[in-house]
């Protein structure tokens, strides 16, 4: 089996061409891109950053054109967008080890616009959970993952990549704060009720914000959280009156399109004087129109901003990530000594059984022998003499066969590898029976 991931991520996609293809509900396209004959294991990653299929395929060259396929007719929305860059220019694949590598490196937040950031894992561990529960992940990349996210606790624990975490939520919260100096008398709305908001509210009620309001599709959860920090909880119907009194919105929650629309904002800015509205729209698909960036006394952010933003904080954590890098290193080397074993297994079983027909037959023979009274010492002879033979006949007719110099060399090597001959005389073996 081989290994195979095709994606996209902050640095080879805008923000416009990665909405296009994000994916909220995993199963479906899983259930359509796992076929058993071409694919026969899937995992999808779909985050504010990134969309990435890893699968294990028979057939590498077929999985590839397939992989390129689902992208453009199982992920995309509708006709793509007008984003400066095609698809095909926007996609970057890795097989084998280097697919391997770059999971770990995903896993490790080392791939991360903000490195360190712990949302990451979190969300690869979401997306592995999804391909099991829809039957696309087996033995394969079971292992794969389990074993990238041991990596990551040891990212975490040896390194100081993520030592005072850093997140694109908290990014947005100390920009927010960077822009009105002080949170002591201003009103944040939030949209969403998930991990980014938690973390954005964490982070600005730190700053000293006074007040916040969470709206959300499902108001239980706006309560829910709204309780935890001292704000009031609204239903979506709501924002056009909460933007009017909302000094900062930050938004995070799943759609199609764009919840928050020009003409909404327009509206919202009558009535407020000079007095700025700070939009930061963490949401892929965006959840604001872009056209609101135009608007006078509106400043916008998305997530491709932020991500310029928290490039020039990262220094201290990129001398942590060569640390990081190594690790993963060497944690990807140790899967790969793995896969290399699993693919040894079919041939060391027909070996085996090669073997054991031979020793079968010449037993056989020597059985018949035996029993005609032929002399046991000469029956002993032909019996190992025979199995010496007919086990080594083939390899020895290839290696006298070779007439490529380059490729008979290196079989001559591999066979000196295999069968131990410049590791001198090999032990006796303690009779059976006895402790070796």
């Amino acid at each position: 089996m081989n290994l195979l991931l095709v994606g996209m991520n902050h640095r080879t996609a805008p923000l416009a061409l990665r909405e296009h293809y994000a994916v909220a509900e995993l199963g479906p396209p899983l259930a359509k891109l796992v076929d058993r004959d071409v694919i026969s294991e899937a995992v999808l990653l779909s985050t504010c950053n990134r969309v990435e299929a890893m699968v294990c395929a028979a057939r590498p060259d077929v999985a590839r054109l397939r992989l390129r396929s689902f992208f453009e007719r199982d992920l995309a929305s509708g006709p793509p967008p007008d984003a400066g860059v095609s698809l095909g220019d926007a996609l970057y694949e890795f097989s084998g080890s280097e697919a391997v590598r770059h999971v770990f490196r995903v896993a490790s937040s080392i791939d991360s616009m903000v490195l360190g950031e712990p949302q990451i894992l979190g969300q690869v561990k979401d997306s592995y959970r999804a391909a099991v529960e829809a039957g696309a992940c087996a033995s394969i990349l079971t292992r794969l993952y389990q074993h990238a996210f041991a990596t990551a606790k040891r990212v975490r624990n040896e390194t100081r990549v993520a030592e005072r975490p850093v997140s694109v939520a908290r990014v947005a919260a100390e920009l927010a704060a960077e822009v009105f100096e002080s949170f002591g008398e201003k009103t944040a709305l939030l949209v969403g009720a998930g991990e980014m908001i938690e973390l954005a509210l964490e982070a600005m009620r730190e700053a000293g914000l006074a007040r916040v309001r969470i709206a959300n599709r499902t108001r239980a959860r706006a309560e829910a959280l709204a309780s935890r920090f001292d704000g009031s909880a609204h239903g979506l119907e709501e924002l056009p009156e909460l933007l009017a009194g909302a000094d900062v919105m930050l938004t995070s929650i799943g759609g199609d399109g764009p919840l928050v629309l020009r003409e909404d904002v327009e509206r919202a800015l009558r009535g407020r004087g000079h007095r700025p509205l700070f939009v930061i729209d963490l949401g892929v698909p965006r959840n604001v129109d872009p056209r609101v960036d135009e608007l006078d006394g509106v400043y916008l952010y998305d997530v491709d901003d932020l991500g310029r933003v928290a490039e020039a904080n990262a220094e201290e954590r990129r001398r942590e990530k060569v640390r990081a890098e190594a690790i993963v290193l060497e944690e990807a080397q140790r899967f790969d000594g793995w896969l290399a074993a699993l693919a040894a297994v079919p041939t060391i079983r027909d070996l085996r059984a090669r073997a054991e027909r031979i020793r079968s037959q010449e037993l056989e023979r020597a059985v018949a022998r035996l029993q005609a009274s032929e002399a046991p010492r000469e029956v002993l002879e032909a019996l190992t003499r025979g199995i010496v033979n007919k086990l080594l006949h083939a390899p020895i007719s290839k290696l006298r066969g070779q007439e490529d110099r380059e490729q008979g060399l290196a079989t001559l090597e591999a066979a000196r590898t295999l069968f131990a001959l410049d590791e001198g005389e090999p032990e006796a073996e303690p009779p059976q029976g006895e402790e070796s």
